[in-house]
């Protein structure tokens, strides 16, 4: 029984890790104002970001960008995923 009830606590303890490692992010072009929709963002070294837009499946890279980390709501809302 008692083997039971670590294996159930651990078992929803990574559970609750897995869940809360997703992070969304709103990427706008401050040139063009467009946004992009994604669920990671590379920094690269010159400045730039890189990033899958997931409205399109496009990869982008962006060398001016504002990145915002929003909801999973506001994502879905969005992003059409």
């Amino acid at each position: 029984m008692k083997t039971n009830r670590f294996a159930l606590g651990a078992t929803c303890c990574l559970a609750l890790l897995l869940a809360g490692c997703a992070s969304y992010y709103k990427v706008t072009d401050p040139t063009s104002g467009k946004n992009y929709y994604a669920k990671s963002v590379k920094e690269k070294g010159d400045g730039s970001v890189r990033f899958k837009d997931e409205s399109t499946g496009a990869n982008v890279t962006l060398q001016s960008s504002e990145v915002l980390e929003i909801s999973k709501d506001e994502f879905k809302a969005n992003s059409g995923n």
